[in-house]
C-alpha cells in the first residue's frame, strides 16, 4: 500500500467526533478578533496618523499596506505548520504564538507612531530628517512583523478548519466562522467608540495619546484571549489528522521543496489560484472609492457615508447564514460560486447605475444586495477552497490560497483608486468616472467564471494525492 494510502486509511479510522455548531461559533471567535484588529489599524490608526498628527497620507497608506505585502510568507508558514509540530500541535500553537505577536506588535506600532510624531514636531513640521527616517523605518518594520503574525496565525487557523471539517459540512463551518468577521467589526467599532468618546476636536496630543494607548492595550489583549478561547482543545478533539506526524514520520517528510512539488503537481492549483486572484480583485476594487462616491455623487455628509458598511455588513451576515446552511449544500460549491460571481457582477453594475439617480436610498439598497452577493460567493468559494486543499499538506495549500487573496486585495485598493483617477481625467462626469470602477468590477467577475469553469476538484485530488504519495515514498525508501 502506498504511504499516502496508509495516511488516508489510518486517519479515517481514528473515529474523531464531528465538529458541532457550538464549536463552529467558538472557532469564529478567532475571525472576530482579527476583524477587531482590522478596525483598530484601518479605522483608528489611519485616522490618527493622517488627521490628528499629520503624517503624510501616502506614507500612512504604504505602511498600513505592509501586512498585505508580506503575505508570500503564508506559504512558508503553512508548510511549517504541516511539517513541524509546536508544543505537540500542528495548528493551535501557531495560532496562539501568532496572536501573541500580533497583540504586542499592535501596541508597539502605536508607541513608534508617537515617537515619529515627536520627531516631526521637534523639526517644526513634517520633513525627511534623520529622526523621521529612522522612526519611519522602525514603524514599517513593526507593521511588517504585525503582518507576519497575521500570516502565521491566520494560515494555521484556516488549515485547522480543513483538519476538523469534512466535505459535507464545510459550507456550514465557513458560514458560521466567517459570519463572525462582521460581528467583530461591529464589536470593534463599539469598543473603539466607547474608549475614545471623551476625545474632542480640541483634545491635546497628550490626551489623544492616553486614550489611544489604552485602546491598544485593551483590544489586543481581548484579541489574544479570543484566539485562545477559539482554538483551545479543538485540534486534539476534532482534528482527523491530529497525529499526522506519527503516521508517516511526517515531521521530516515534507520539506519546503517537497511542499512546492506537491503544490504544483496539478494544473488545477494554478487555475484556482488565478480564479481567487481575479475574484478577490473584483470584490475589493470598490473599497477605496465607496465613501468618496457617497460624498461626491450622493452629497452624503461624512458621518452618513461612514455608516455605509453597516448596509453591506447586513447583507454579508444574512448571506453567510443562508448560503452556508441552505444553498451551497444543495447547489454544490462550484455551481454556487459561479452563481455568486454572476450576482456580484449584477450588483456592481447596480451600484454604478445608482450614481445616475443621486438617490442615497438606491445606493444603500445596492450595498445590501452587494453584501448578499459577496457573502454568497465568499461562502461558496471558501468551501471550494477547502476541498482544493490536500489535508496532508493543508497548511501549504492554505498558505497559497491566502497569498492569492492578500496580494490581490492589496492590488485591488491601488487599482480602484487609479481607475477612478483615470476616469476623472478622460470622462465628462463623476458619475461616469465612478461607474467605470464598478463596470470593470462586473467585467472582472464574469472573467473569473471562465477560470472557475475549468477547475476540476476530482482531477486536483487525484494529481495531488499521487504527488504526496511520491514524496513520502521517496523519503521512506
Amino acid at each position: 500500500m502506498a504511504s499516502g494510502e496508509v495516511f488516508d486509511s489510518e486517519t479515517k479510522s481514528l473515529g474523531m467526533p464531528r465538529v458541532n455548531l457550538l464549536t463552529m461559533f467558538r472557532l469564529g471567535l478567532f475571525q472576530m478578533g482579527l476583524s477587531m484588529m482590522s478596525i483598530l489599524t484601518l479605522g483608528v490608526l489611519n485616522r490618527v496618523m493622517i488627521q490628528e498628527i499629520a503624517i503624510p497620507a501616502t506614507l500612512v497608506s504604504l505602511v498600513l499596506a505592509l501586512p498585505l505585502f508580506v503575505s508570500p510568507s503564508r506559504v512558508w508558514f503553512g508548510q511549517i505548520s504541516d511539517a513541524k509540530p509546536l508544543w505537540g500541535y500542528h495548528r493551535t500553537a501557531y495560532v496562539w504564538v501568532g496572536a501573541a505577536i500580533l497583540a504586542i506588535a499592535a501596541f508597539l506600532a502605536v508607541q513608534v507612531m508617537w515617537q515619529l510624531n515627536s520627531a516631526a514636531t521637534s523639526a517644526g513640521g513634517w520633513g525627511w530628517t534623520t529622526q523621521t527616517i529612522g522612526w519611519t523605518a522602525l514603524l514599517s518594520l513593526v507593521f511588517a512583523v504585525y503582518g507576519l503574525a497575521i500570516c502565521a496565525s491566520g494560515t494555521a487557523f484556516a488549515a485547522l478548519l480543513v483538519d476538523v471539517s469534512e466535505e459535507d459540512n464545510r459550507p456550514k463551518v465557513v458560514g458560521v466562522v466567517w459570519s463572525m468577521l462582521m460581528v467583530g467589526i461591529i464589536v470593534g467599532a463599539i469598543i473603539s467608540a466607547s474608549l475614545l468618546k471623551q476625545l474632542t476636536p480640541e483634545a491635546t496630543v497628550e490626551t489623544l495619546k492616553a486614550a489611544v494607548n489604552r485602546l491598544f492595550i485593551i483590544v489586543p489583549a481581548i484579541v489574544f484571549w479570543l484566539a485562545i478561547a477559539a482554538t483551545f482543545g479543538v485540534e486534539k478533539k476534532y482534528s482527523l489528522y491530529s497525529n499526522r506526524s506519527t503516521l508517516v514520520n511526517r515531521e521530516d517528510s515534507i520539506t519546503l521543496g517537497a511542499a512546492w512539488k506537491i503544490l504544483t503537481a496539478s494544473p488545477q492549483t494554478g487555475l484556482f489560484f488565478t480564479f481567487l486572484v481575479v475574484m478577490t480583485l473584483c470584490l475589493f476594487m470598490q473599497d477605496p472609492v465607496l465613501e468618496p462616491y457617497a460624498g461626491q455623487v450622493f452629497k452624503m455628509p461624512l458621518a452618513e457615508s461612514t455608516k455605509l458598511n453597516v448596509y453591506y455588513g447586513i447583507g454579508l451576515l444574512i448571506a453567510y447564514a443562508v448560503a452556508g446552511f441552505l444553498i451551497v449544500p444543495r447547489l454544490g460549491k462550484r455551481k454556487s460560486a459561479r452563481l455568486g460571481c454572476m450576482l456580484v457582477a449584477l450588483c456592481a453594475a447596480l451600484l454604478g447605475i445608482s450614481g445616475f439617480t443621486a438617490n442615497a436610498a438606491f445606493l444603500k439598497l445596492g450595498l445590501v444586495l452587494f453584501g448578499l452577493a459577496t457573502g454568497f460567493l465568499t461562502t461558496a468559494a471558501i468551501s471550494l477552497m477547502l476541498d482544493l486543499t490536500a489535508a496532508e499538506a493543508a497548511g501549504t495549500f492554505i498558505g497559497a490560497w491566502g497569498l492569492a487573496q492578500a496580494i490581490s486585495r492589496g492590488v485591488a485598493v491601488v487599482v480602484g483608486g487609479t481607475i477612478l483617477d483615470v476616469g476623472r481625467r478622460v470622462l465628462p462626469s463623476l458619475e461616469l468616472a465612478y461607474g467605470l470602477v464598478f463596470a470593470l468590477e462586473a467585467v472582472g467577475m464574469v472573467v473569473s467564471i471562465w477560470f472557475l469553469n475549468r477547475v476540476n476538484v476530482t482531477e486536483f485530488q487525484t494529481s495531488t494525492k499521487q504527488a504526496i504519495a511520491s514524496v513520502l515514498e521517496s523519503d521512506l525508501d
